[in-house]
C-alpha cells in the first residue's frame, strides 16, 4: 500500500512504527526497502528549475531520497520538526552546538558529558570565543543560578555515558525556556524509543546512530533532530557545512531501524539481568544502572523513561590494575572497545577523575562500563564468572 493511502492519523505502537517509517514501496517500483541513491550532481529539466531550485533534490550535499527517508522516519519517531544526518555521533554534537551558539556566547555543559564533546568545547568553541562552563549533572532547576545574560545553550547528556547520572531534563528545559536558551540533549543511551526527547523539553536532540540504530557496529552515522523553533537554524547550519552522511550508511541505518525495537527490548532485559547478577558478586562494590531501585537517579528514570538500554557501569572493590586487566583480557564474549549498542557485548575500563571539573569522581575501586549485546545471558554470566577469578589473585 502506498504511504499516500495509509491512515496517517493512526497511532501505531513503536514496534510497528520502526518497520513502517521511512519507506514507500510503490514510489520505488514496489521494492520494500528504499533504494540507495548515490550521487553528487542532480540534473534540472530547465534553466528556470535550476534558477529557482524548484525540485525536491538539487545537489548531493543537500540529501538524496535515501537520506531523506531516514530523516523523515527519525523526525516522526522523535516527534520533531526536522532531522539532519551527519557522518558520526560526535559530528552530530558539534553541529548542534554550532547551531545554538555564537562568538562571545556562554554555554553550559554537563560535567558527565562524553569526553570527545568536552574536547570540542575546550578547543574549537573556545577558539571562536565561546565561554564553556561545566555544571553538576544533578543540578536540576538550580541551573538557573549559573545562567548568564549571554548563555545560549545548555547541553544535557542523560544518563552520563560512563557515570550514569540521570538528569532532570524537563526541569532544566523549563528553566531554559524562561531564559530563551536552547536545550541540547545527547539521547544516545535511550534513543527516542525509550526517551522521547522533544516531548521531554529538548529543543535539539542528538543520537549516535552508530550505536543502537545501526545495531551491527558497521557504520558511523549521527542524527540531529530539532523542534519547530530550532529546525530552520539547524538545517541552515547543516547546509553551510555540507557534512551529510553517505547514502550507503543511511541505507544500512534504515535496515537497522526495522529491528531496533526488538533489539533494544532484548538488550534491556539482558542488561538488567546481568546488572542484578553483578550486584551479588563479592568483587563488586556498586552497580550503576538507572533501572535498579538503588540507583541515585532511579526515580527520575522511572518517571521519564520508557525503558533502559543495555549499557551500565560497575564499580569494583579495590584491586590492582594488573588483576583488573587480567579479568577484562580473559573475557571471551566481551570485546574491548569504544561505542555500544551492537550485537556483540563490549567492556571498557574508565576513570572520569582526570577530566571532570565541576564535580569529583571518587570510587572505592576501578570502574568498568559494560554494553550487553545479543548473546545468551547464561553464557555471558559464565564468561564473567570465570573472569572474576582473576580479581581474587
Amino acid at each position: 500500500m502506498s504511504e499516500d493511502n495509509k491512515n496517517k492519523n493512526r497511532e501505531w505502537n513503536i514496534s510497528t512504527r520502526v518497520t513502517q517509517l521511512g519507506r514507500d514501496p510503490f514510489k520505488h517500483f514496489g521494492f520494500i526497502n528504499t533504494p540507495t541513491y548515490r550521487g553528487s550532481t542532480v540534473l534540472f529539466p530547465t534553466v528556470e528549475k535550476l534558477e529557482t531550485l524548484d525540485q525536491a533534490y538539487t545537489y548531493g550535499t543537500k540529501g538524496t531520497p535515501t537520506t531523506r527517508a531516514l530523516e523523515e522516519a527519525w523526525t516522526k519517531l522523535s516527534n520533531a520538526h526536522d532531522t539532519v544526518l551527519v557522518p558520526s555521533g560526535l559530528a552530530a554534537i558539534d553541529l548542534a552546538l554550532l547551531t545554538a551558539t555564537r562568538a562571545g556566547a556562554h554555554i553550559l555543559v554537563t560535567d558527565s558529558v562524553y569526553q570527545p564533546t568536552r574536547s570540542f568545547c575546550d578547543t574549537i568553541l573556545k577558539k571562536f570565543g565561546v565561554s564553556v562552563e561545566y555544571y553538576d549533572p544533578l543540578m536540576g532547576k538550580n541551573i538557573a543560578d549559573i545562567i548568564r545574560p549571554e548563555t545560549t545553550a545548555i547541553l544535557v547528556e542523560s544518563p552520563g555515558s560512563q557515570s550514569m547520572e540521570i538528569q532532570d531534563v524537563p526541569e532544566i528545559s523549563e528553566v531554559a525556556r524562561n531564559h530563551d536558551i536552547c536545550v541540547i540533549l545527547d539521547n544516545t543511551w535511550a534513543t527516542p524509543l525509550f526517551y522521547p526527547p522533544h516531548d521531554r523539553g529538548a529543543d535539539i536532540a542528538i543520537e549516535a546512530g552508530t550505536k543502537y540504530l545501526s545495531g551491527h557496529s558497521d557504520i558511523l552515522i549521527g542524527l540531529v533532530s530539532a523542534n519547530q523553533k530550532w529546525s530552520k537554524r539547524l538545517r541552515s547550519t547543516f547546509n553551510s557545512f555540507a557534512i551529510g552522511a553517505s547514502p550507503d550508511d543511511a541505507s544500512l541505518a534504515l535496515r537497522g531501524l526495522r529491528t531496533m525495537a526488538l533489539r533494544l527490548r532484548t538488550q534491556e532485559k539482558a542488561g538488567i539481568e546481568i546488572a542484578r547478577w553483578f550486584k551479588k558478586q563479592n568483587e563488586v562494590a556498586q552497580v550503576l544502572h538507572p533501572a535498579l531501585p538503588d540507583h541515585p537517579g532511579h526515580d527520575l528514570w522511572k518517571r521519564d523513561y520508557l525503558g533502559s538500554s543495555g549499557v551500565f557501569s560497575v564499580i569494583f572493590k579495590p584491586v590492582e590494575k594488573k588483576s583488573l586487566d587480567a579479568f577484562i583480557d580473559s573475557l571471551q564474549l566481551f570485546g574491548i572497545g569504544f561505542s555500544w549498542g551492537g550485537f556483540e557485548s563490549l567492556v571498557l575500563p574508565f576513570d572520569c577523575q582526570s577530566y571532570r571539573t565541576a564535580t569529583q569522581w571518587r570510587t572505592v575501586g576501578p570502574a568498568v562500563r559494560f554494553s550487553i549485546g545479543l548473546e545468551d545471558v547464561d553464557d555471558l554470566k559464565e564468561d564473567l564468572r570465570l573472569g572474576l577469578n582473576y580479581l581474587s589473585l
